[in-house]
C-alpha cells in the first residue's frame, strides 16, 4: 500500500476507523466516503447514524 493519504483512505473504505480531530474529539465508525479535501463520511457513529467530518479538522485516522 502506498503512503499517500488518499490511497490510505481508499484502502479503508467500508472499514471501521477511529478519527481524531484538532479539538481532541474522537469518532469511531465505518468510513463510507471521502473526497480530495479529505472530508470524510462515517456511518454508524455513536453520535449519529451519519457523521460528516471536514478534512481541515483531521489529525489522524486509524483502522
Amino acid at each position: 500500500m502506498s503512503g499517500r493519504p488518499l490511497d490510505v483512505l481508499e484502502a479503508s473504505l467500508q472499514e471501521e476507523v477511529t478519527v481524531r480531530l484538532k479539538g481532541g474529539e474522537e469518532y469511531e465508525g465505518i468510513l463510507t466516503g471521502y473526497d480530495q479535501h479529505m472530508n470524510l463520511v462515517l456511518e454508524d457513529t455513536e453520535e449519529e447514524d451519519t457523521t460528516i467530518i471536514r478534512g481541515d479538522n483531521l489529525v489522524s485516522i486509524n483502522p
